[in-house]
């Protein structure tokens, strides 16, 4: 094995020495475990890091939110204002005959996120009504993240249709194992959408929607830690728009995806999600 990346060929040496110390008795099961745990996270982060050093990551910048807000879905309203917003412009797989406009503002508070979708669109379509239905198959914008910055293989996906309905999951890459939210823990994240719960049929002609919502870290606290928000935290994260089976079909990412076929369950390409003050 010739370990030609420096980043990581001390770590994995170093577990190699407390795998011996194993076998060879010189170490106890606890006293491995002990080691192993935080070798194996740090590893994780600098082979996630080393996929993509060479790359230029988007970076957005989040301000935190200095009064309550109303989720009502207005991305007018006072507090989005001053608010700047990132646009999604990047496509996977066969770019479509229509293609739709998708703006996103983000900010943060002691316990929650805030996030707003505003987007310029047509085809759109929205019947599941069930949660954690297959809403990326019709009109839908979603949020990936990596909330806890020591292991950046592990992230939430929040994906919900243009009638407010949401699918979210916990995932460690390459899905090792994933888990859904409970519709318990789902109803806990307050979801507003401009459109009617149902849209049927497809709305062909130019229409603008909004989806914005409140996600409280207790909901996500329940899957693992959280580097909490603050100013100097980075998470890892994706911003995307589809709308897999309508009749304008289309995978639309802010974090370029650099992938052979339409994927979003990839971290190695998430931007960067910077909190400030």
């Amino acid at each position: 094995m010739i370990l030609q990346n420096k980043a990581i060929a001390p770590l994995i040496i170093m577990l190699m020495v407390i795998g011996y110390g194993a076998v060879s008795g010189h170490l106890s099961a606890g006293e491995c475990e002990q080691r192993l745990i935080p070798a194996s996270h740090e590893l994780n982060d600098r082979m996630l890091d080393s996929d993509t050093s060479q790359k230029n990551f988007p970076v957005y910048l989040v301000k935190k939110l200095k009064e309550p807000m109303n989720i009502d879905g207005n991305w007018n309203k006072a507090q989005w204002s001053g608010i700047k917003p990132v646009e999604l412009t990047n496509y996977m797989g066969k770019i479509p005959p229509f293609r739709p406009i998708v703006y996103v503002k983000m900010m943060y508070d002691e316990n929650s996120v805030y996030v707003i979708f505003q987007v310029h669109d047509r085809y759109v379509r929205s019947v599941i009504e069930e949660y954690n239905g297959p809403v990326s198959t019709e009109a839908c914008v979603e949020f990936f993240f990596s909330p806890d910055t020591s292991m950046p293989d592990r992230y939430f996906n929040l994906e919900i249709n243009a009638g407010g309905t949401p699918l979210m999951g916990y995932h460690i890459y390459p899905q090792k194992e994933s888990r859904m939210l409970s519709v318990e823990d789902l109803k806990k994240i307050e979801i507003s959408h401009s459109l009617p719960k149902r849209v049927d049929p497809e709305i062909d002609t130019a229409i603008i929607w909004t989806i914005e919502y409140k996600l409280p870290f207790s909901v996500l606290e329940k899957f693992g830690s959280i580097t909490q928000p603050k100013p100097g935290v980075t998470w890892r994260a994706n911003f995307y728009k589809t709308a897999s089976q309508s009749s304008n079909p289309h995978y639309i990412t802010w974090s370029l995806v650099d992938n052979a076929v339409p994927n979003f369950h990839l971290p190695r390409f998430f931007g960067q999600i910077k909190f400030e003050k």
